[in-house]
């Protein structure tokens, strides 16, 4: 529920916008998933958690990269 608003200024908004809501719902899956694997004690579901936190990271800096020079104000 609360990634909607992200996803829609994703989908929306400038490159930069988008790229600031990406990491935002990125950060926030990370988190839901970190809940849910100590909500069910699993910790091969925590394992799924940082690799999100890292895939989230590693895509903001190849959007950033691939955008650098459309980014600049």
């Amino acid at each position: 529920m609360l990634e909607l608003p992200l996803l829609v200024l994703c989908a929306v908004g400038s490159r930069l916008d988008a790229l600031v809501a990406l990491e935002a719902a990125g950060g926030l899956w990370t988190i839901a998933l970190m809940l849910l694997a100590q909500g069910f004690h699993r910790s091969a579901y925590t394992v799924l958690a940082v690799v999100a936190a890292l895939l989230t990271f590693g895509g903001g800096l190849v959007f950033v990269r691939f955008f650098e020079r459309e980014l600049d104000p």
